[in-house]
């Protein structure tokens, strides 16, 4: 790793952590496996000043890129699309979930044929929202040039054929459920995310 890349890490670190997004717990994952640590991806986009730091990171990762729109997948992507759109002076598009399952491009989004997009998303973990969000796009004519996203979880181990930008990269221990020493040691776990109950907590810097 490159001056230049830890210095960019270091950065993205100190957004997260002054948002209070690392939280200590007892976790299940989505892939059903367990661990201690989580990425609270909510508590950076609820911080304008977090999320613009980090949107200004992947903006200028992909600024020579040519990109003509932003793309990320609802809900968390639509605030990075967005920001990450505004600085580098295109237009952003939202993909949601279809019907029959997958993403579809609705409320009129269009994407020209031949449009070179930038695909965006707040966390990869098991890499198939960024997934959909790509078919979307060549489903609907566009060319996908990059991906930024503000933490990949699986530390650099996620595959594409696109140059991939992570503002952050992180290698979470994680176990399954009877090798987990959360499990051994009786520590409750946490609600699921999103439940409105908060059973882990990292006090904000």
């Amino acid at each position: 790793m490159s001056e230049e890349d830890r210095g960019q890490q270091a950065a993205a670190r100190r957004a997260f952590e002054s948002a209070g997004a690392f939280l200590r717990g007892h976790f299940v994952y989505t892939s059903g496996r367990h661990g201690a640590d989580y990425l609270e991806k909510f508590r950076v986009l609820e911080d304008p000043q977090s999320t613009m730091k980090l949107a200004a990171m992947i903006a200028g990762h992909f600024r020579s890129f040519g990109t003509q729109f932003v793309a990320g997948p609802t809900t968390g992507g639509i605030i990075l699309a967005y920001e990450v759109a505004r600085q580098l002076g295109v237009d952003a598009v939202y993909v949601e979930r279809g019907d029959r399952g997958g993403r579809v491009l609705r409320r009129g989004f269009e994407i020209p044929p031949g449009a070179r997009v930038l695909v965006v998303d707040d966390v990869v973990t098991t890499g198939g929202s960024v997934a959909e969000t790509r078919a979307c796009i060549t489903e609907s004519g566009g060319r996908v040039v990059g991906i930024g996203v503000l933490a990949d979880r699986t530390a650099g181990r996620t595959e594409a054929d696109v140059p991939l930008f992570a503002c952050l990269s992180l290698d979470f221990p994680s176990y399954v459920p009877e090798e987990c020493p959360q499990c051994a040691a009786g520590v409750p776990i946490a609600p699921p995310r999103g439940s409105g109950k908060r059973a882990a907590s990292a006090p904000r810097s």
